[in-house]
């Protein structure tokens, strides 16, 4: 397989993926302030901060207003973490290799782009975001179904699962760092009931609410949800299944030792770690060193299969 097709298809299934956590977080952070007092709703800004792009934010938008993040996470074109921006992207990296996935999936992904482009004033709007959120996760989730169950599972489609559970890691660490270590309340006998609420708020940007309570059988805690979301083998979000299924797809390509060797150390400090029993600021910080070792591993892929990128020759 050339590198060039590889890494084309590594980041459709990244920008497919980043599209559908992207529009779970807006819907689910809309329904988390109808339900919290005003003085303790977390508001807008904390949804920047999980794209990680709020140096960009603060010098293109005014303030963390509903209006701009809204505009921000689902309709500008000049962020990368935007919704329309992943759609549009997925779709371009999915042009360029249509002899590789099945015509059904082109033609799903051009109808999802032409709906989030074409619909984008109205899905922008407290009236028609609800709606619009839901046809951009339904569709991304057709996607992705119809892509596992007709594409030839060859390299090719290792290197689709390399990049949708790579993306997937990585927006659960931020989803957990935001959520948790910078927005969370200490706990307070008066503030527990909300606390909850936020816990349940972190669960349901990951559609893990259900699967939660199902394995966990208790109620939604501070400490479960940490070792679920963290730790969890048979959940598909949880950041332990993702970096064994990105481990998994890595054994079947070749050259894949050091990529290997990697996730391998990636596995072993996931498993050997403790994050429930960390305070705020120390999970702070054991997020930013797993965020560090994901993109380690993302670099290791990209300098193992694909190709160099580009660099211009100075003028003359």
């Amino acid at each position: 397989m050339l590198s060039r097709v590889a890494e084309n298809i590594y980041w459709l299934a990244r920008y497919v993926e980043r599209a559908e956590n992207t529009a779970r977080i807006v819907s689910v952070n809309a329904n988390l302030l109808l339900d919290l007092p005003r003085g303790i709703a977390p508001g807008w800004q904390p949804l920047v901060y999980i794209t990680g792009a709020n140096a960009w934010f603060e010098e293109h938008y005014p303030d963390y207003g509903e209006p701009n993040v809204v505009h921000f996470l689902i309709g500008d074109e000049r962020h990368s973490g935007s919704i329309l921006y992943a759609v549009a992207a997925a779709r371009e990296n999915c042009r360029t290799i249509r002899d590789f996935v099945p015509r059904e999936a082109w033609e799903l992904l051009n109808e999802l782009y032409l709906y989030a482009r074409d619909e984008l004033e109205r899905g922008t709007t407290k009236g028609g975001r609800h709606g619009y959120l839901k046809h951009i996760i339904q569709s991304t989730q057709g996607i992705n179904g119809l892509l596992s169950g007709t594409m030839l599972h060859d390299q090719g489609y290792e290197f689709l699962h390399l990049g949708r559970f790579m993306e997937r890691a990585d927006m659960t660490t931020r989803i957990i760092d935001v959520r948790s270590a910078n927005l969370l309340p200490h706990s307070t006998t008066d503030l527990q009931p909300f606390e909850t609420i936020q816990w349940v708020s972190v669960l349901k940007s990951m559609t893990a609410y259900q699967a939660y309570r199902r394995s966990e059988q208790v109620r939604v805690q501070r400490e479960r949800v940490l070792r679920f979301l963290f730790q969890h083998k048979a959940f598909p979000r949880a950041v332990w299944h993702c970096i064994e299924s990105t481990r998994q797809s890595l054994e079947k390509l070749p050259r894949k030792d050091a990529a290997l060797r990697v996730a391998g150390r990636v596995k072993r400090n996931l498993e050997a770690a403790e994050p429930w029993l960390l305070d705020q600021q120390q999970l702070h910080a054991y997020v930013d060193e797993l965020q560090l070792s994901i993109g380690e591993l993302h670099t290791e892929i990209a300098k193992t299969w694909f190709p160099p990128p580009l660099v211009l020759e100075a003028a003359a």
